[in-house]
């Protein structure tokens, strides 16, 4: 059995070990292509091209190490199969379960080493590489912002925008600003429909010059009662941001975001975030109920209501007084809309910060059995297609790994917008593949195919036979 098992693990590790450098190859060449407008035409030079491959091959192994478990299970009990090997070994009595063990083996220990990098290595990489762009990106601070989602690279913002463009990537659409300077949370908002970047070489400070904006504020505790919050609109607004703790070179451990993270780190990390995400939860309800004066109203006993009142409260009002009221009331109803309209983007993203922290958490597990998951599917289907080769098996590979990995960056997505937990949309993938992988593990045990086209065909034709012996039985009697 040992020459036996020493060939099993031959036939898989010859294809193994090409498909996981062609797959790496062909993952790093697409990271790479993907990040080509960041770094062209910025005067990048060749060590840093280096080390972003470098990192990025670290970064893509947990992705490569699937597909070629996958791709060269199929492939190896595919030429098996194929060679007629396999039924000469089901002859001498080794069934299908003691031909893959060593392969099963392997598939164990190479999930674990999946495990590892995506808990050691990975955010190790995905560190550095953060680390590159930023040094990168501090000689020129407008690069550090990109479209879309909220930036916050720079100390003491949050920055989003719709577009940038121009020669240096400086003008700026629809923008939204939480400034935090103050350290007293995100009390003043900034928008604008334009900006432009203004920065030099070597300088610590940056200006952002704004047009055709509002400005809104919620006040201090102190002052809430007199003004709780305040707005205004501007056609030129300029802020100067300080850069210089942006302008060092930034080392790893400065680093802190959920792909950099360990599992460990994870679990300890969630909780707060938690909190701090119920607590401003709590502070924008407590910051409504103040400005819309609710403490005042109170319900009086039956016996201290004036009888004299009618029942409509305008009614009690002369038409001056009337206007008054309602404008007053009008005025407090659009304030409160435009907080809340202000505050939402803010909360919808401080509620994506936590979900993907908690997919991160969870998906890290799920995607480290990857490599167990997709070992059963590629076996029995190799030894039910009995085809070996780069063709067939490759494209059965792709189709698979496509499915798996759109499941699971689909189930990612659905967490970080709450539409399903974290725990599901992390292990959504592996409940639509486990079940695919059992059926198939069935079918090749008992040796049988993927479907038994058969059982389809058998009724259909005997439908067509008596439908022909009758037109036949027909013709006789018409001739006679």
């Amino acid at each position: 059995m040992k020459i036996l098992d020493k060939y099993i693990l031959k036939s898989y590790l010859t294809p193994f070990l090409a498909t996981f450098l062609i797959v790496l190859f062909v993952l790093v060449m697409q990271a790479l292509w993907l990040a080509f407008d960041d770094i062209a035409g910025k005067g990048i030079d060749l060590v840093f091209i280096l080390q972003f491959l470098y990192y990025t091959a670290l970064i893509v192994t947990p992705q490569a190490l699937p597909i070629a478990v996958l791709l060269s299970s199929i492939m190896a009990l595919g030429n098996l199969a194929e060679n007629y090997e396999f039924a000469a070994i089901k002859s001498a009595g080794v069934s299908l379960q003691r031909l893959v063990r060593p392969l099963l083996i392997l598939t164990i220990l190479l999930s674990f080493v999946n495990f590892l990098f995506l808990n050691k290595v990975y955010t190790y990489a995905m560190g550095k590489q953060k680390g590159l762009y930023l040094n990168i990106k501090k000689k020129k601070p407008a690069l550090a912002l990109v479209a879309g989602s909220f930036n916050t690279e720079i100390p003491g913002y949050h920055i989003k925008f719709d577009k940038k463009y121009g020669k240096d990537e400086n003008l700026l659409d629809n923008i939204l600003i939480y400034d935090l300077s103050e350290n007293k949370g995100n009390n003043k908002i900034i928008t604008a429909k334009t900006g432009k970047i203004i920065s030099e070489k070597g300088s610590k400070y940056m200006s952002l010059v704004l047009n055709d904006g509002n400005f809104f504020e919620d006040h201090v505790k102190g002052n809430s009662d007199k003004m709780p919050s305040s707005t205004a609109t501007f056609d030129e607004y300029e802020i100067l941001i300080n850069i210089s703790s942006f302008s060092g070179n930034v080392e790893i451990d400065s680093i802190k975001s959920y792909q950099t993270l360990s599992l460990d780190q994870l679990n300890d990390t969630l909780p707060s975030i938690k909190l701090n995400y119920d607590e401003y939860i709590e502070g924008r309800a407590l910051n409504l109920y103040r400005n819309s004066d609710a403490k005042k109203l109170y319900a009086y006993p039956d016996s201290l209501i004036n009888k004299k009142l009618k029942p409509g409260i305008l009614d009690n009002f002369d038409s001056q007084a009337q206007l008054r009221i309602l404008s007053a009331a009008a005025q407090k109803s659009d304030q409160a809309v435009n907080i809340i309209k202000n505050k939402k983007t803010f909360l919808k993203f401080k509620r994506t910060v936590l979900n993907k922290y908690e997919t991160e958490y969870y998906n890290r597990i799920a995607f480290s059995l990857s490599c167990l998951i997709l070992f059963f599917i590629g076996a029995p289907l190799g030894s039910i297609i009995r085809k070996g080769g780069f063709g067939l098996p490759m494209i059965l590979a792709i189709c698979i790994y496509v499915v798996y990995f759109f499941t699971n960056t689909f189930g990612r997505n659905l967490a970080e917008e709450s539409s399903v937990t974290a725990l599901l949309g992390s292990w959504i993938s592996a409940i639509i593949m486990i079940p695919f992988a059992f059926f198939l593990t069935r079918r090749a045990t008992k040796d049988r195919g993927i479907f038994n086209i058969g059982v389809f065909l058998q009724p259909i034709t005997k439908l067509f036979k008596k439908l022909n012996t009758k037109s036949n039985t027909n013709a006789i009697s018409n001739d006679e």
